[in-house]
């Protein structure tokens, strides 16, 4: 197995390595550069060097490396640190007879390359090996153990001798290497385990070669995923081979079908741990992965051009995979994926996108922490919504193999359905807006069936919920709602798109506090004159929390007052403590339904309607004062033609 053919390595789309060689003075930079392009000793060294280039042949990966010296006058240090920054790879050189040298690693080097935030593979090597003092024979491991525990990025170490020609080309082979075939994102050297990451693409790989789905790569299976992966067959004997070197070393690594999961993997760990990463990384390329093991940006489309108030929906197609791999899933059959059977069903992916912030707790979950078709589904919706590569990257993950142009949709532009009067979306989402203590998120939390609780804890970023809610009618409709704490309105404003993509705008306020509702009536009066100012003016509703508790005095007055001057509905009362909702989520879904109404108007939105009706009554008088003008000339023009005909 992995018998590569040259032409058959994927390098990630490597067309060359650029190395940067770095080190105190006087520690043999400059001649082991000179060394490895010239193949002899140079008696005489520059004390810095041009970029030196290593030909695309010099290796066997055929991709052609460029050597940068560096100075080490103090300087040049801004010089060095911009290198350094435009490293594919980091060689830092001490050397063997100054002990100092290797203390300046750990002491300045390797923070300077984390201060300057360069993240490559770093090789250290000893120059001048041979001066090393015959008395102070130290193994290297036991030199550099330390230092690589302390500073993982170290890739590797080794010690040379340009003088002797001792190890020269090796140094910019494994710096090479390290960057073509890298093991950090592979194999953890501390465990000596395979990386997560590494281990979810690895079993997606076997899936997709299982064809028969029985669990075991085949004899057939094996030859083609050799010769998909390296161009070359596989000999019966060689198929033999492998399975008997995985059996011996792992009984269950083999069965009576072929070769199981459990010995595909340690295959990988094998490959890796003597040292050929290439193999692992030629496969991982082969199906599309990049260096973060990911899938290549290129092999997942961008969902088709939209303007900023159009979002991107899950089609019927991709809604019924979703459900089939739900019943899949659901091995107990409790009708939800609790947390184990949810982590096997991401298991092909980098990571399970709902453990993180903004998936993680955004939807109902049961006691057990399980999620239900509705759940599920709906994470998917929030997801879709708000990064619609990201949902079709991770559907891929998991096995959808129709075309990924039909598993999302478009939608129709919010403008234009305020203009016809009605959405004909699946997924709507909600802001909510509010201050301080008003109740937004035991709004939050009571949507997606969490208890009420009198702590109050603050939210400082915004948090989604979505669920999904039912209809009269038997309908069903996704709802997101998003908080936006009330320091964060400022934020959200800065930029004129920031409520294209709300379809309806809630505003909740203390109902016993009048200080919450004036502040909840100013935030209202804002964000409409936001929409009225961009054009992308959206359906608002006002929601009276803690209506458990007495409301504070004049408080109908007040909200008639604002309900008649914006053209908005009165307050809805609610009580989350109470359980008490008043069809609140239904009443947010059918204003988003029809988004010409509940649109509120400011004073100066107002102002600005009468002006325009001003103006066009205006330009209307002048083109019928101008039509009556052009109309009699007209006719004294006829009159004074026949009147002349008749002279």
């Amino acid at each position: 197995m992995a018998r590569a053919t040259a032409g058959a390595v994927n390098l990630g789309g490597r067309t060359g390595v650029r190395i940067v060689v770095a080190g105190d003075r006087g520690t043999g930079k400059s001649s082991l550069i000179v060394t490895a392009a010239a193949e002899n000793y140079p008696m005489n060294v520059p004390p810095l060097l041009p970029p030196t280039r290593l030909p695309e042949d010099f290796y066997p990966d055929r991709v052609p490396i460029t050597i940068i010296d560096t100075s080490s006058r103090p300087e040049d240090n801004d010089k060095v640190a911009d290198e350094l920054r435009r490293a594919d790879a980091v060689v830092l050189t001490y050397a063997c007879d100054q002990p100092q040298t290797l203390d300046r690693l750990s002491t300045f080097w390797l923070p300077k390359l984390r201060q300057l935030e360069v993240r490559v593979p770093v090789i250290v090597v000893g120059c001048k090996l041979d001066l090393r003092d015959e008395n102070q024979q130290v193994s290297l491991e036991q030199v550099m153990s330390p230092i690589m525990q302390q500073f993982r990025e170290i890739e590797t170490c080794i010690e040379c001798s340009a003088l002797k020609h001792i190890q020269i080309p090796e140094v910019f082979y494994y710096a090479q290497k390290a960057v073509l075939h890298p093991t950090g994102p592979l194999f953890d050297q501390e465990s000596q385990t395979l990386k997560p990451r590494c281990v979810r693409a690895l079993k997606r790989i076997f899936i997709l070669c299982d064809h028969d789905r029985d669990g075991a790569l085949s004899d057939a299976e094996l030859n083609d995923f050799q010769v998909k992966c390296f161009n070359a067959p596989l000999q019966p004997s060689e198929i033999v081979g492998v399975k008997r070197v995985v059996q011996e070393k792992l009984p269950e690594g083999v069965n009576e079908r072929g070769l199981t999961l459990t010995g595909f993997l340690f295959l990988h760990a094998l490959f890796i741990e003597k040292g050929r990463l290439e193999t692992t990384w030629t496969v991982l390329r082969k199906f599309g992965y990049n260096n973060d093991i990911k899938l290549a940006d290129d092999l997942i489309p961008s969902p088709s051009k939209r303007t900023p108030d159009q979002s991107v929906e899950l089609t019927n197609e991709a809604i019924e995979f979703l459900k089939g791999i739900f019943d899949l899933f659901d091995s107990d059959g409790d009708g939800a994926l609790r947390p184990r059977e949810l982590e096997e069903l991401f298991s092909t992916a980098p990571e399970s996108p709902f453990s993180e912030a903004p998936y993680k707790d955004a939807a109902e979950r049961n006691a057990f922490g399980g999620l239900s078709l509705d759940g599920f589904l709906s994470e998917w919706a929030l997801m879709t919504l708000l990064d619609p590569a990201f949902s079709m990257e991770n559907l891929i993950y998991i096995g959808y193999s129709g075309d990924l142009s039909s598993a999302i949709r478009v939608t129709r532009r919010r403008r234009l359905d305020r203009k016809k009067q009605q959405s004909e979306r699946s997924v709507f989402q909600c802001f909510v807006f509010g201050p301080k203590k008003a109740g937004k998120s035991a709004l939050i939390d009571s949507f997606v069936g969490r208890p009420f609780s009198d702590a109050y804890n603050p939210t400082t970023e915004d948090r989604y919920a979505v669920n999904v809610v039912d209809q009269p009618g038997g309908t069903k409709k996704t709802l997101v709602l998003r908080e936006i704490p009330e320091d964060g309105v400022e934020n959200l404003l800065s930029t004129k798109e920031s409520l294209a993509g709300c379809d309806v705008a809630v505003f909740v306020h203390d109902s016993s506090d009048e200080s919450s509702w004036k502040r909840a009536t100013e935030l209202l009066v804002e964000i409409a004159g936001h929409g009225e100012d961009t054009g992308f003016e959206v359906p608002c509703l006002i929601v009276a929390s803690k209506d458990d508790l007495d409301s504070f005095p004049l408080a109908i007055q007040h909200s008639t007052r604002v309900s008649q001057d914006m053209g908005v509905e009165a307050p809805i009362p609610i009580s989350t403590k109470l359980g008490d909702f008043n069809n609140v989520f239904r009443k947010i879904i059918s204003a988003a339904e029809h988004p010409h109404l509940s649109i509120p108007e400011t004073e100066a939105g107002r102002t600005r309607k009468q002006y325009h009706r001003l103006i066009n009554r205006s330009l209307m008088f002048v083109s019928v004062g101008a039509a009556v003008a052009i109309v009699g000339l007209a006719a004294y023009r006829v009159y004074a033609a026949r009147k002349n005909t008749s002279s």
